[in-house]
């Protein structure tokens, strides 16, 4: 492929843990077709811009629907925690909102905040017996957290829980940046 090829048409790297396959792929989280692709949400759950933005553009007013009924119920989502929609227009079958934390300096628990944003939509899919997610790389856009330390957190989470959560086949890393994927790609070759 050439540099010239969109993000979503190249090749990525896999690896097998437990049951599970985790991929890397330099792309478009929205063009995804697994059972569900996780939204880096804001905790109003009204959209936004970066990948928030993207997917409730490409998901269209049904998504935004349902996160208003949510928002209703339930004043929208705290830092740390997910909820679900439908895919809408999307691919996918459901779209899981994670609420990352926003990068403070590192004394405001935004590493565990950020380990609860994968392991509750991890739960979330595995509740709902989904079998595939695709993930991007939460809080590491406007909300400032460091790629290096995310992708860590990132993958150590979702490592810890495939193992023991065996009906998750395959989850997804979704990032849209040549940066971004070296960074993912050092945790994939250890």
């Amino acid at each position: 492929m050439s540099p010239a090829d969109p993000p979503s048409q190249r090749e990525g790297m896999r690896v097998t843990v437990g049951s599970a396959t985790m991929v890397l792929l330099l792309g478009d989280i929205t063009l995804q077709d697994t059972d569900a692709i996780v939204n880096a949400a804001n905790s109003g759950l009204m959209g936004g811009g970066g990948v928030d933005g993207a997917i409730h553009r490409a998901g269209g007013a049904q998504i935004l629907a349902e996160c208003k009924a949510i928002r209703s119920a339930r004043g929208g989502c705290p830092s740390g925690e997910a909820v679900m929609t439908s895919g809408g227009k999307l691919n996918t079958r459901h779209v899981i909102h994670a609420v990352g934390p926003v990068w403070c300096g590192g004394s405001a628990q935004e590493d565990q905040l950020l380990r609860n944003a994968y392991y509750n939509s991890l739960c979330l899919a595995v509740e709902h017996k989904l079998r595939t997610v695709a993930f991007p790389s939460i809080s590491t856009g406007v909300y400032g957290f460091p790629v290096e330390q995310a992708s860590r957190i990132a993958f150590m989470t979702v490592t810890e829980f495939v193992r023991t959560h065996p009906q998750l086949q395959e989850v997804r890393f979704i990032v849209f940046s040549q940066n971004d994927f070296d960074v993912y790609a050092r945790l994939f070759t250890r």
